[in-house]
C-alpha cells in the first residue's frame, strides 16, 4: 500500500534516508539535487484538490510526469480520470518493463525500481477500445450543446427554445434522432409557439439541423443515448482499497476536438452536479486530468467561458482535483490558471517571440528561487525533468526547484490489442454500458402523434365519402333507371311499361331530387368561373 507507518513531521521534506515512496499523505513527484543532499519533491494529498498544471513541449516527458502522478493518487486510494490521447497513456495497466533508462533513473534518485501494474477500466465514446461512455442530450443542456454544433447567438437562443418546448411537452430528449425530431416539430408549429417562447425561424431550424448532420457524420450518435454513464462508476476502489484508474481512449476523438472538449466539460459539470460537497478532505475523491487541454478553450464564448471558470473554481470543494496538461501555460486563461497549485514545468523552447513571451509568462507564474534564473532554466530543462512547485500543507506554493522526475511503476507506453482486450473482459462493468438500450422519448412519442392525428383526419374524411358515394350512386341508379328510359326494366320491344301508382311518385321525386342537385352544382360551378375572372 502507499501509505508507511509514519509520517514525516508538517512542513519538513523527507531525506534521501527515507524510503520516499512511504510517505504518508504525500505522492512522489521527483527529487531536486543530488546525492545525500538531494531533496525529494512531493504533491501533499491533502492539498490535491487544490487542481494542477503540467505544461512543456512535445517530447519533454510531459505523459511521464501524469502517469507518476496517477500511479500516486492511485495507491493512495483516490480514483482518476485521464484522457490518452496518444495511446502511451494505456500502459499504466501493465507492470513496468525494466527499461534501461527507467532503472538508471531510479537509481540517480535514490530509489528501487519496483514494477507494478494498476486497475484500470478502459472507456471509449466510440465502444472501440474501451466500455462506451453515454450521455443524453438533456443532460448535455443548450449552452453544451450549442458550443458542440457551433451555434451562433440567435441559433442558441432558438436552441434553448427547443430545449423548453420539449420540458413544456413531456419530450425526452435522449439522443440526436430526439433532438432532430423536436427541432421539426417547432418548426412545424413555429406559428403557434411564437407567442409563448419567441420568434422560431424555420431557415434557424435549418442551420441547426445542418450542424447535427456534422455532427453525426462525426459519429457523435454513438455519444448520445442511454444507458447514460453512471458518474459513481468513476468513483471506485478495487479490492485492496485502491482508486480505479479511468481511461479515456481519446486518439480517434481528438479528430473531433470540439466533441472532446465538449465531452470532458460535461463530465466535469456532471461530477460538480452530482457530488456533494465535502469541504477539504484527507484526499481528493477524484483527480482529472485534461489532456490538449487548450482545446476547452479554444475560441469558446464568454458564456462557457464563465460557466468553466466557476466549475474550476467550486469543484474543488467537491473533493475534485483538476489537472489540465498542455503545452504553453498561455493556453489556459489567467482566471483559470490562478486557481491551479500544484505546478510541474518541463521544458519550453525560445526560437521564436512568441515562445520567448511564453517562456517568460511560465517562468513567472511561479515563486521564484534565488539559485537560478526561472526563465533561462526552463529553456535548458532535459527530457524527464521539470520545474516544480507544490503547495505547501498550509496552501501556500512552495518555491520552484528544478528536480529529475521519479520513474513510473507501470509500462510507459501503449498495450497490445490483446492486453487491451483482457483488460476490459476482467474489468466489473462488463455488460452495463456494451448494450445501446433505445427506450420512447421525443422521436416515438412525436411519431406517435403525428400517427393518430393522421388516423383522426382520416376518420372524419370517411363517412362523409361514404355518405357521399351512397347518395350519389343511389340518384345515379335512379336517374338512370327512371329518368334515362330504364332498358333493363323492358319487354325487350324498346317499350316502356305502363307505370304503377306507387312508382309515379318515386319518378316524381327523382326528377325534384335531380332538378335540385343539378342547381347547386350549376351555381356552384358559376361561382368558381365568376370568382376566378374577378381576380
Amino acid at each position: 500500500m502507499f501509505f508507511a507507518r509514519k509520517s514525516a513531521p508538517a512542513g519538513m521534506e523527507r531525506s534521501v534516508a527515507d524510503d520516499p515512496n512511504q510517505v504518508e499523505g504525500k505522492i512522489l513527484v521527483g527529487k531536486s539535487g543530488a546525492g545525500a543532499s538531494g531533496v525529494y519533491r512531493y504533491l501533499n494529498l491533502p492539498l490535491g484538490n487544490r487542481h494542477g498544471l503540467v505544461t512543456g513541449a512535445t517530447g519533454t516527458g510531459k505523459t511521464v510526469t501524469l502517469q507518476k502522478l496517477a500511479e500516486g493518487f492511485c495507491n493512495a486510494g483516490v480514483s482518476v480520470f485521464a484522457a490518452d490521447v496518444k495511446g502511451d497513456l494505456s500502459g499504466i495497466s501493465q507492470p513496468g518493463d525494466s527499461k534501461p533508462p527507467f532503472v538508471k533513473r531510479a537509481q540517480e534518485l535514490g530509489l528501487t525500481y519496483t514494477p507494478d501494474n494498476f486497475p484500470v477500466v478502459f472507456w471509449d465514446v466510440f465502444g472501440e477500445q474501451g466500455h462506451p461512455i453515454r450521455a443524453t442530450i438533456s443532460e448535455m443542456g443548450p449552452l453544451l450543446t450549442a458550443r458542440l454544433l457551433e451555434l451562433n447567438d440567435t441559433q442558441e437562443g432558438v436552441l434553448n427554445i427547443v430545449f423548453r418546448v420539449a420540458d413544456d411537452q413531456g419530450l425526452a430528449l435522449l439522443d440526436l434522432k430526439d433532438l432532430r425530431a423536436t427541432l421539426q416539430f417547432v418548426a412545424d408549429h413555429a406559428s403557434e409557439l411564437t407567442t409563448k417562447y419567441g420568434n422560431v425561424a424555420t431557415a434557424t431550424i435549418g442551420a441547426i439541423q445542418r450542424q447535427l448532420l456534422v455532427l453525426e457524420n462525426q459519429g457523435a450518435e454513438k455519444f448520445f443515448g442511454e444507458p447514460a454513464l453512471d458518474i459513481a462508476d468513476f468513483l471506485r476502489l478495487d479490492r485492496d482499497g485502491r482508486g480505479i484508474i479511468n481511461i479515456l481512449a481519446a486518439d480517434k476523438l481528438m479528430r473531433s476536438p470540439k466533441l472532446y472538449a465538449t465531452f470532458l466539460l460535461w463530465m466535469l459539470s456532471e461530477l460538480f452536479e452530482h457530488l456533494p460537497e465535502v469541504g477539504d478532505p484527507e484526499k481528493p475523491k477524484l483527480v482529472f486530468f485534461f489532456d490538449e487541454a487548450h482545446l476547452l478553450f479554444d475560441n469558446a464564448p464568454k458564456a462557457l467561458m464563465t460557466a468553466i471558470e466557476q466549475v474550476v473554481r467550486l469543484i474543488r470543494s467537491k473533493g475534485v482535483g483538476v489537472y489540465f496538461v498542455t503545452q504553453n501555460p498561455l493556453d489556459v486563461p489567467e482566471t483559470v490558471l490562478g486557481q491551479l497549485g500544484n505546478r510541474a514545468q518541463h521544458a519550453l523552447r525560445a526560437f521564436t517571440p512568441r515562445d520567448q513571451k511564453a517562456v517568460k509568462a511560465a517562468a513567472d507564474t511561479f515563486r521564484q528561487n534565488p539559485n537560478f534564473d526561472t526563465a533561462q532554466a526552463i529553456t535548458q530543462l532535459g527530457v524527464g525533468e521539470a520545474l516544480v512547485s507544490m503547495l505547501d500543507l498550509k496552501g501556500s506554493p512552495e518555491m520552484v526547484d528544478r528536480a529529475l522526475i521519479a520513474p513510473p511503476s507501470g509500462r510507459v507506453g501503449p498495450v497490445t490489442q490483446a492486453e487491451r482486450d483482457a483488460t476490459i473482459k476482467a474489468s466489473a462493468l462488463v455488460g452495463k454500458y456494451d448494450t445501446a438500450v433505445d427506450r420512447e422519448s421525443a422521436f416515438e412519442i412525436l411519431q406517435k402523434r403525428a400517427a393518430g392525428h393522421a388516423e383522426a383526419a382520416g376518420a372524419q374524411e370517411q363517412p362523409a365519402e361514404a355518405s357521399s358515394g351512397g347518395i350519389l350512386g343511389q340518384l345515379g341508379g335512379m336517374l338512370g333507371s327512371v329518368l334515362g328510359g330504364g332498358s333493363a326494366g323492358g319487354n325487350g320491344k324498346g317499350k316502356r311499361p305502363r307505370m304503377s301508382t306507387g312508382e309515379m311518385i318515386v319518378r316524381s321525386a327523382a326528377q325534384s331530387a335531380a332538378r335540385s342537385v343539378g342547381t347547386q352544382i350549376t351555381r356552384a360551378i358559376l361561382r368558381g368561373v365568376l370568382g376566378g375572372l374577378s381576380r
